[in-house]
């Protein structure tokens, strides 16, 4: 018997209801589900991310946890938005010196070179050194070399480039094979390259790290040798590296790390091709690092030729560095030797670098101080690198306590108790003028910077004060007689002679009759040591009055 209408009908709406409140039962459970799980997604992340900040402060700190703490909700710094992250404070509870990062001041932040997590035994040259902090170019120059990125980095000298390349070089050579060349640094001159080597000998003593130099002005079969006992780094100037290439002993076929030191010096001895002949012969997949005091147009241009997006590390403006005081002395040429005796004399200094322009005149200058009494060495390029090599090491042990050097010796001399550095000629540029002072002031010491300034100088100064962007001092030194008059030429006083004159020659002052040089008559010729004067035309009738005669003759008989 079938049901009745009425009870039917509600039968069926009960069916139909109880489905209803299933469905609605299970769906809110599967959403309770999902609730539960993102919220403990959620919590898993932000635990994730505490820790990942607890190790980061850690690692941060040098091994000493440090206490994390979140700002407060109510705080109102504190945003949830997602364009803001979370910001975590990392809390110490000692007081925490400022530490200056490029040219910008960071507080708070402790820096020092167990940050970089380097291998112990690194470390331990680090210590045996005496290095505490790193300067600024090491703090933001290692960072990338270790994520073996290409980086581009201008500092002026004495800001501790060296280190901030050898030490990640170091690191990276504690893994892998041994006994083959993995990196090669170039450097312009000798003495840079040599300092480059004694850097590394010292970092990485307790490495058991290998390093080899290799320039000219040396028997290279010695050199030959210790690159076939095995080499794990080469220092090198380009052109022996060159002829060493072009022979076939040396294997570059493996090197990992390539730096361009010094790389405007390099280019301003004329280096450049020999420097793309080398980079053609290395392998293409590498580390390259450049390093410079300037950034000229063709360092640019190689830079932009041979790194691949590089990190760009600059640590202060193209300038000397501010622990340098300036001041230029104004004197004749003929009182320069007089001038600068007499300044040691009456100055206290520690050890004293003085720059001439050419290679003669700082032999002369050397001897005739040496007459006096002082303790002097010369440092040229025409010296046998033995004797190069003795003068450096005279000089840093005290033997010496002048060096008379030529602009060879701005970017190859590393002593760090140079207490002044005296121009005694003008250099040519103000790239230069930077690179000469660079020898003193380093590693955060004063030093002292004086310059000789004669009348055709004083164009230059007036350029040099420009970038400096203050007036250097105008000192007189006192006791000191300026109005001495210049020693007759025909006495042979032995003076240095002034820039751009040839040997044996003076000038002859206006107004002084011309005679002919091939008169041999004894009342025409010219005292004895002087020069000659202009040619008397008066003597060469073919010559007097002939305006088709042009220049190329009469130049030439002039």
């Amino acid at each position: 018997m079938s049901p009745g209408p009425d009870k039917g009908f509600s039968g069926i709406f009960f069916n139909v209801k109880r489905i209803y409140l299933r469905c609605i039962s299970d769906s809110c459970r599967r959403q309770a589900e999902h609730s539960e799980a993102k919220l403990k997604q959620v919590y898993q992340a932000q635990k994730i991310t505490r820790a990942h900040a607890k190790h980061e402060a850690k690692k941060w700190r040098g091994g000493r946890v440090s206490r994390i703490k979140r700002r407060s909700p109510t705080d109102p710094k504190y945003s949830n938005s997602p364009g803001r992250p979370r910001t975590i404070e990392h809390h110490q509870s000692s007081i925490r010196p400022k530490v200056v990062l490029g040219n910008k001041e960071k507080k708070g932040i402790t820096m020092n070179f167990e940050s970089f997590n380097l291998h112990p035994h690194i470390e331990s040259g680090i210590r045996a050194v005496g290095y505490t902090e790193p300067t600024p170019i090491q703090i933001q120059a290692i960072p990338p070399i270790l994520q073996n990125r290409d980086v581009m980095g201008q500092a002026q000298t004495g800001t501790g480039k060296t280190a901030a390349f050898v030490l990640p070089i170091l690191q990276r050579m504690m893994d892998g094979s041994r006994k083959h060349i993995r990196a090669l640094i170039i450097a312009p001159t000798r003495e840079l390259a040599e300092q480059t080597h004694e850097a590394i000998g010292q970092l990485g003593r307790y490495t058991k790290l290998k390093s080899v130099t290799i320039y000219g002005g040396v028997n290279q079969n010695l050199q030959i040798s210790k690159l076939r006992s095995g080499a794990d780094i080469v220092v090198a100037c380009p052109g022996r590296l060159i002829d060493l290439m072009d022979k076939g002993v040396i294997d570059l076929r493996r090197i990992e790390v390539l730096v361009l030191d010094e790389a405007d010096r390099m280019f301003d001895m004329g280096f450049l091709p020999d420097v793309r002949n080398i980079l053609k012969r290395l392998p293409v997949q590498r580390q390259t690092l450049l390093f410079a005091a300037t950034m000229p147009a063709d360092v640019r241009d190689l830079a932009e030729s041979t790194l691949r997006n590089p990190v760009t590390v600059r640590v202060g403006d193209a300038v000397p560095v501010s622990t340098v005081s300036h001041a230029i002395y104004p004197v004749d040429p003929h009182l320069k030797t007089p001038l600068l005796m007499k300044i040691l004399d009456c100055t206290e200094t520690a050890s004293v670098l003085v720059f001439t322009r050419t290679k003669d005149r700082a032999t002369r200058l050397a001897k005739q101080m040496k007459r006096s009494g002082f303790l002097v060495a010369s440092l040229q390029g025409d010296l046998p690198q033995n004797k190069r090599q003795e003068a450096l090491n005279g000089f840093r042990n005290g033997k010496y306590q002048v060096l008379v050097a030529t602009d060879i010796a701005a970017r190859g001399i590393d002593v760090s108790k140079i207490s002044h550095v005296i121009n005694y000629d003008m250099p040519d540029t103000v790239d230069a003028y930077t690179h000469r002072i660079g020898r003193t002031g380093r590693a955060a010491r004063t030093g002292d910077a004086f310059t000789f300034v004669t009348r055709p100088d004083r164009a230059f100064v007036w350029t040099i004060e420009n970038v400096l962007g203050e007036k250097l001092e105008r000192r007189i030194l006192a006791n000191f007689d300026y109005t001495v008059p210049a020693p007759d030429a025909g006495k042979g006083s032995g003076r240095l002679r002034n820039s751009g004159e040839r040997p044996g020659s003076t000038r002859v002052p206006k107004g002084t009759p011309a005679v002919n040089a091939r008169s041999s008559s004894p009342a025409s010729r010219p005292p004895s040591g002087a020069r000659r004067g202009r040619k008397d035309l008066s003597q060469f009738p073919f010559l007097v009055g002939s305006p088709q005669m042009k220049s190329r003759r009469s130049h030439g008989m002039r």
